[in-house]
Parts: structure tokens; sequence; C-alpha cells
């Protein structure tokens, strides 16, 4: 009787929909049963997404569909899926943490913790206490300009420096409407300096595309000359031969956690925890680092051209001024800047 309780209370353990962690060896076998799982993702560059998925079939047999987008556009995909009764996302992977307190709210999360989440970089763990949402991506959005254009003398050091009449028609940006990044950000220097900031970089006349990773294209092209950019996709793009650099800047990068979960109601439950251990391994970490973002894992060195986190100036908005200020500033930016 004593052999049957254990043997049920470990199926529990492994498949149970409010599982703390799991039983490695028999999750994996889980999982390579079901075959396969859906990822939405806004964390990497679509190089990076695709390795990350590659990698993880490669090691499991287990086919990832990666469907990359920017984050609100993931978002606004998930939620028209769950409006319509799908599950199609199995993963979701967000760079605004306000969309994980909303379904949270909502009960559309699965609770799972990732046995490793001890093992990464202190300032990623905990970010949901209840384990509803986990860290598994993080950069910076930080000053960026084109060498070929700016001396590095001549860049601006400050946020501020955005604004200087030299710059008019020369700088670069996202927009918060599509990118979790470009949110979070302009959140950021709202709170630092007060809406004032974008009324007054919008007399400079930026470039606005809609991923934060768009500022890497109108800077490559000389089509701009300074941006508000993504570490990770500036450095990629540098390490290819293009002439670009990153400024630290002196009032603070800001620090972008960005996180994963798994859909409530996925058919691909199993694959789905496997995949969440996954992101939080050293072979996950070391991916991350290849293509220039923030590795998770301390086993793991800073991507070349990279200062480690913990040497870096940073600012971030908490978790309740993001999931309420995200949706405020949209509505602004688009009453300032027209778009």
């Amino acid at each position: 009787m004593k052999k049957w309780a254990s043997l049920i209370i470990a199926a529990a353990f492994v498949f149970g929909p409010m599982t703390a962690h799991a039983d490695m060896k028999a999750l994996e076998e889980a999982a390579k049963k079901e075959g396969e799982l859906t990822w939405y993702v806004a964390h990497y560059t679509s190089e990076g997404a695709e390795e990350l998925g590659a990698d993880f079939g490669k090691l499991y047999g287990i086919k990832v569909n990666v469907v990359r987008t920017t984050a609100q556009v993931a978002y606004q995909r998930l939620t028209q899926d769950i409006k319509n009764n799908q599950t199609i996302c199995d993963v979701f992977s967000s760079t605004d943490i306000g969309h994980y307190v909303r379904l949270k709210a909502e009960g559309k999360l699965e609770k799972y913790t990732p046995e490793d989440t001890t093992k990464i970089v202190e300032a990623f763990r905990g970010l949901d206490p209840d384990g509803y949402y986990h860290t598994t991506s993080a950069g910076l959005v930080l000053l960026t300009y084109n060498t070929s254009k700016v001396k590095p003398e001549d860049a601006p050091k400050n946020w501020t420096d955005l604004l200087d009449p030299k710059w008019k028609g020369k700088v670069s940006t996202g927009h918060p409407a599509f990118s979790g990044y470009v949110g979070t950000w302009v959140l950021m220097m709202k709170k630092l300096y007060g809406w004032s900031f974008f009324d007054k970089l919008e007399k400079n006349k930026p470039q606005i595309g809609r991923s934060i990773n768009d500022t890497v294209t109108a800077l490559n092209a000389g089509e701009r000359q300074v941006a508000a950019g993504a570490d990770g996709s500036t450095l990629f793009s540098a390490a290819r031969g293009n002439p670009l650099a990153i400024s630290y800047p002196k009032d603070g990068a800001v620090l972008i956690i960005a996180p994963s979960s798994i859909m409530k109601g996925t058919k691909h439950l199993n694959a789905s925890k496997l995949f969440m251990e996954y992101l939080y391994s050293v072979e996950a970490a070391k991916i991350n680092a290849k293509h220039f973002a923030v590795p998770l894992r301390p086993e793991v060195p800073a991507p070349p051209g990279a200062k480690p986190v913990a040497e870096v100036k940073t600012v971030k908005p908490t978790v309740a001024e993001i999931d309420k200020g995200i949706p405020e500033v949209i509505e602004q930016w688009r009453d300032t800047f027209g778009n």
C-alpha cells in the first residue's frame, strides 16, 4: 500500500497542474511523448530565439515552434487566442512584466518553478513569489550610436543629452505600443525626468520604429546617428562588422527583466515545463551570451564588449509601476508623437 501511495505522489509531483518542481527524468520522458510546444517570444533577437528552440530540440527531440514578435504583438496574439478559446501558445515570453500581472490575476498561467531558480544570478530570482512567472532573460536599454558618424567623446553620456538640439533629426527609438523594452524605458524616463523629457525629445524629431531592434537598422543605414537601443542587438550587430557602439548612461541604463510562463490549459504541459527548465540551464545562458544577451547563470561570462550587470549603474521601475504605467505612457506617447 505504501508503495502505491508513493507512486501516486510521484506521478502527481510530475504531472499535477500546481507542481512546484519536477522529477527531471520522468518529466523528460513525458515531454518527449508530447513531442512539441509553441513559444510566443519577444525576449531575444530572432536568431537567438531560433537557436534556443533548435538547441532544445536537439537535446530532447522535442520541436519548438518559435513565434518571435515584439512584446505587445505577442500579447495581443495571446489575448486573441484566449478570447477565441484557443490554446496555441504553450510558453509565453514577454518583455513587459505587466502582461504577467494581468494574466496571473485572470488565472491564465500555470504555476511552475524550475529546479535551477537558485542557480541564476541573485538579482533575477523571485520575480513572482507565487511561482507563476520567472525571469528568463535580461538586458539593458542604453545609449547607442553609429561610430562612423559619431566619435566616442561626442556620443551622449546621459539620457538628457538626447534632448540637445544638435541631435535634431539624428535620434532613433522604438515604440512603447509594440516593444516591452521601449515601454519600460519610456516609463523610466518619465519617472526620472517627467513627461517633459519626451516633449523636448519630440522637438528633435526622432525616427520611431516598432521594436527596439529597429534602432539597429536605423543606425546601420546611417538614417540616424544616436539611439535609445538595446545592448544585445546592438553588440550583436557590431560583432558582425557594423559601425555600432554602446554607451552606458551615467544616469542609469534601464535594466529589463523579462519573464516566461506556462499558459494554463496547454496540451503540452510537460514539454513546456522541460522548456522552462532548459531556459535556466548553462546551455541556454551560453546561447544568450553568444547573441549578446545578459546570461542568467553566473558561470557564463558577459558577452564581448559588454560589462557584467553588477558593474553597471542600472535603474528600473517596479513590477507595480510597469503594470500600471506602461499602458499610460503608450497613450501619452501617441499624444506627443502622433503615432
